[in-house]
Order: structure tokens, then C-alpha cells, then sequence
């Protein structure tokens, strides 16, 4: 007899629309996807940019409590920055919620750190399985990187260690039922530090539907690029991560030969302090009358697929990447794609084929795959394999592997109606 499956929850450090990143995307098409196959999702999150604490989101049901971060001394801009990116909150409201309310079949944390312990504590208590996703950069992030997100609590006392402590934090990955990667490398490096327990890679998805077959006029005319002007994509967070500032570097000698094309930059802006610098260098290659920055786009806006469908073609310069949503988007749309020659993008891309990989950093590289999409027979042996590629990643056939995956988990906890 197969497990019952009627109800997930799933935790997340935020969800809120005009802060849309690839985290929420997948949160999102989880839950909406499992809807439709007659499962009830549920999004427990804390309320930092929207204070609306219960949201209906096409059936998808939100839930935001208040949450500090368990530091003293922490200065307003500090604790500004935090909400943006890194802080690892905590949230007993949440908590309590989830200890005494109802109990679903699985629990789901798209976050480690405290919220990821509470989800442990929790699955522990209700006695269910408990299923934590990496969504990157777990093993794998820069140290310079992470320089810069601890930087915010450099003689600060962390006096939310203890409740870390208590939940048990530090063992919500090691503990986990089932370990999801998208990350192909980190995967593997799971694999070799918890060689008994259940890594799983699952790569990320895309409605095909959604960037399929669309136009661009609406977009064109919104954002003054005229019908004779040429435009080249880039959509994701702007921070650091991102790179976008090597782009507008290579941009800047690619315009002198290519004088008809514009740069979009869209996506939220995680970094204010990178976003300023972006502005910087596109007024030191005076290059205001070409880039075009849009600070992003609520994720049901349709004009992201359009965005993707009249780009001549779609740049991703990561400095480091666990995926790539993003590429998967622009395939569906038909949409060209250069992107840095990362891990975790070469784990599903394949150079020369369905896309051009740079080396990462190197502008110059970069460069050189721009001028090389002059060739049209090029682009167009891209953008045949690249949908020919693509549909293997519809969220369709993903999520019930997911499905299985929990209705597995749940008989091993015994768990069968």
C-alpha cells in the first residue's frame, strides 16, 4: 500500500514577490505543481519585506511571523543588509506555530541554520520525515564571499547561539531524512562527507509554457528599445554573486563594433553597495543612452517571458552558480546562451552545443562569445539543441519525483494509511 501524502510544509527565510529569487521559484512551482496533483502545500516564513502574515498565492497558502536576529549591537543599515541576504533569522512564533498546529506528512526547509533546525525539531516531535534542499552554495560558497555576508557581525555578541544549540541547527543537514542538491558538485561532496545517508541530485525547473512562443512588442515599447534596436539579457539578482559589472565591462568594447544593441540588466537588487558600482561603471563608459536597469519583476509578470523572447541573445557572468534557473528560461524561449563555464551550470549545458561557456572572470573571454554570436547558423544550432534540451526539466515530470521521494521517506518512518 503506498504512503499517504496529503499535506507538505515547506520552510523558507523569505517569500515575498518583489524579491524573487531562484529559491522562491522553486519553492513556488513545488507547492503549485503538488496542488494540482491534489496535495496541500504550505509556506512557513518570516515576515521581513511584507508584513501581510497570511497570503494566498494561486492556491499557495503563506504564512510570515515575526523573527529577529539574535545578535547585540547590531546597527539599523547592519540589520538592513541581513534581510537581503545571509542573517540566518529566528523565528519562535513560527516555531510554536509548527510545534502545536497540525501535522503534515512531510516538512520540507529550503534553509539551514536556525529555521533549519526549527524544521528538524519540529519532524522530530510530530515524528515525520523531514526533507532539507541545498540551494547551493552549502559546500561551495567563495571565502571572500562569505567574507563580505559576515561582515555585518564583526564585534557582535551571537547570543541566538544557544537557541541554535537547542534546535539542534548544526545537525539539520546531517540528520535529515533526505538531502536534495542542485548543485552537481555539491552533491557529489555530500555524498563522499555522508556516505550512509540519502543525497539526492534533483536539478531545478521551468514552465515550458510560460516562455514559449511569446513576443516582445509590450516590453520593446515599455522600455524605449526600438524595433530596429538589438538588446541583450541579463535577468537575476544584482549583487556580486551575479557579476553583472564584468558584463558591462565587456559590453562597453562590444557596443563600439556593435552600435545597434542595448544591455537589459533586470532582476531585485540584493546589494545596493553593487548596484551603486554598476551605475558607476556604466557613467564611466558612458554608456547611459545603452543599459537599461530594471529592478526586477513580480515572478507572474509576463513580461519576463517576453524580456526573454526578443533578447538577440542572454548572458549569465556568475561568479559562481549552483544552477541556473535562468537558462532553463531562456531555452524555453528560444533565447541564445552565454553563460560562465561553472560546475554547476556544465552539470545539465553542454559548450558549443545548446550554449557558449566562458571562462568565468575573463572579460575578454566573454567578449569573444558575444562576437561569436554574429554567426547566425550558430545561434541557430544553439537554439535547436538548447529546446531539445530543455524538456527535460519541466516541473511536471520533477515534482512527482518529489512526490515519490516523500511517499518513500514516509513508509520508512512507517507512516502508512
Amino acid at each position: 500500500m503506498p504512503a499517504q501524502l496529503d499535506s507538505v510544509y515547506h520552510i523558507a527565510r523569505r517569500f515575498v514577490l518583489d524579491k524573487w529569487g531562484g529559491t522562491e521559484a522553486v519553492v513556488y512551482n513545488y507547492c503549485s505543481q503538488m496542488m494540482k496533483n491534489g496535495i496541500s502545500n504550505h509556506i512557513y516564513t518570516t515576515d521581513i519585506f511584507c508584513d501581510k502574515k497570511e497570503e494566498d498565492l494561486d492556491g499557495v497558502k503563506v504564512h510570515r511571523f515575526s523573527y529577529i536576529f539574535p545578535w547585540l549591537f547590531l546597527s539599523r543599515e547592519a540589520k538592513e543588509k541581513l534581510k537581503l541576504k545571509g542573517g540566518s533569522p529566528l523565528s519562535l512564533p513560527m516555531f510554536f506555530r509548527l510545534l502545536l498546529g497540525k501535522r503534515p506528512s512531510v516538512i520540507h526547509t529550503h534553509v539551514q541554520h536556525r529555521l533549519g533546525g526549527i524544521a528538524r525539531t519540529v519532524a522530530k516531535f510530530k515524528k515525520i520525515p523531514y526533507v532539507v534542499s541545498l540551494h547551493g552554495n552549502y559546500l561551495t560558497l567563495p571565502k571572500s564571499e562569505a567574507t563580505k555576508m559576515m561582515s555585518p557581525f564583526e564585534g557582535k555578541l551571537e547570543w541566538g547561539k544557544a537557541f541554535g544549540w537547542l534546535l539542534g541547527s548544526r545537525k539539520t543537514v546531517s540528520g535529515a531524512d533526505a538531502v536534495i542538491c542542485v548543485d552537481r558538485n555539491e552533491y557529489l561532496k555530500l555524498k563522499e562527507l555522508y556516505p550512509k545517508n540519502k543525497i539526492v541530485y534533483f536539478p531545478n525547473g521551468v514552465e515550458l509554457d510560460k516562455f514559449a512562443n511569446k513576443t516582445a512588442d509590450a516590453f520593446r515599447n515599455k522600455f524605449g528599445i526600438a524595433d530596429d534596436e538589438k538588446y541583450i539579457l541579463c535577468l537575476s539578482r544584482i549583487d556580486f554573486q551575479k557579476n553583472q559589472r564584468l558584463l558591462v565591462k565587456s559590453f562597453a568594447k562590444y557596443s563600439q563594433t556593435h552600435p545597434n544593441y542595448k544591455l537589459v540588466i533586470a532582476g531585485p537588487i540584493t546589494v545596493e553597495d553593487y548596484h551603486e558600482e554598476i551605475l558607476q561603471d556604466i557613467q564611466n563608459y558612458d554608456l547611459e543612452d545603452k543599459v537599461i536597469i530594471i529592478p526586477g519583476f513580480e515572478p507572474q509578470d509576463t513580461m519576463i517571458a517576453e524580456a526573454y523572447a526578443g533578447a538577440d541573445f542572454f548572458v549569465l557572468p556568475s561568479q559562481h552558480e549552483p544552477f541556473g534557473i535562468v537558462i532553463l528560461e531562456a531555452w524555453a524561449a528560444g533565447t541564445p546562451v552565454i553563460a560562465s563555464r561553472l560546475p554547476g551550470i556544465q552539470a545539465f549545458s553542454h559548450d558549443q552545443q545548446d550554449i557558449l561557456h566562458f571562462t568565468a572572470n575573463d572579460q575578454e573571454d566573454l567578449l569573444e562569445k558575444m562576437c561569436q554570436l554574429d554567426d547566425e547558423k550558430l545561434k541557430s544550432q544553439l537554439k535547436t539543441q538548447a529546446s531539445i534540451e530543455v524538456k527535460k526539466y519541466s516541473w511536471q515530470a520533477l515534482v512527482q519525483n518529489l512526490q515519490n521521494l516523500y511517499c518513500e521517506l514516509i513508509e520508512k518512518k512507517g507512516d502508512v494509511k
